[in-house]
């Protein structure tokens, strides 16, 4: 209950997040996260749910390219488009921070990313590839994300990533976007924070209770807007299907 107000619940105070649901292997994982963090979730590529949601998660695995046609399959580049222009919050998962990218290149090939951010996703130059297991960050001084687990590791599983980050912030008015970085054979960015987008390169649903520190310091920047509410499901259903 809401001390508040009796009437309302936690449930109904909690915001309304859709995964987007476009193919991307298992994202039940995320959906439990999210659910552990204090989030009623959905996955859907609907585009009303994915426009009338308090938050919208975009996960990613394996490559660049096939989770770019997955994403236009379902319409996502214009609808994540849409959400930003109207500050919207939306979060990448791991790929999901890569195609943020204007492109990525693997295995000689180019591919469009969705050009939120300047920046060319490669492989990490690094004796050992993949980058796979647990893993410092050094996130900006007023990161949001990792308010309180600043010190904390979290888990990586990736071959390519963005390793200069070059985005000239010159007008004064606009916080530049803060950049937390890591480091496998060299420097690479582990997340972003731009506004309503924000992303990360980890796994904050494999990175145990700073994973889901890290979700909940997220869900805490969403609106309420109850727009979703009743088209969400009951709990738990969505691991279950």
């Amino acid at each position: 209950m809401n001390p508040e107000n009796p009437q309302v619940t936690d449930t109904e105070l909690a915001p309304c997040v859709v995964v987007l649901d476009y193919g991307a292997g298992n994202v039940h994982s995320a959906v439990r996260a999210l659910e552990a963090a204090g989030a009623r979730v959905k996955l859907s590529a609907d585009p009303e749910d994915v426009m009338d949601a308090d938050g919208l998660v975009v996960p990613g695995v394996g490559a660049f390219a096939a989770v770019m046609a997955g994403l236009r399959s379902v319409q996502a580049p214009r609808l994540i488009d849409r959400r930003l222009s109207g500050g919207r919050p939306v979060l990448g998962i791991c790929v999901g921070l890569q195609v943020m990218f204007d492109e990525g290149v693997e295995h000689g090939e180019r591919s469009d990313g969705l050009a939120q951010w300047p920046g060319t996703v490669e492989r990490l130059n690094a004796p050992v590839v993949p980058h796979m297991g647990w893993n410092t960050v050094e996130p900006p001084e007023d990161s949001v994300l990792f308010k309180g687990i600043e010190d904390e590791r979290f888990y990586f599983v990736h071959s390519y990533g963005v390793q200069d980050w070059n985005f000239d912030q010159t007008i004064d008015r606009m916080r530049a976007p803060g950049v937390t970085w890591s480091e496998h054979g060299g420097p690479f960015v582990a997340a972003v924070e731009n506004g309503a987008l924000s992303a990360t390169q980890f796994h904050p649903e494999k990175s145990s209770a700073a994973g889901i520190a890290l979700l909940r310091n997220w869900l805490g920047t969403l609106p309420r807007t109850g727009r979703m509410a009743e088209r969400m499901p009951v709990r738990g259903a969505e691991v279950e299907k």
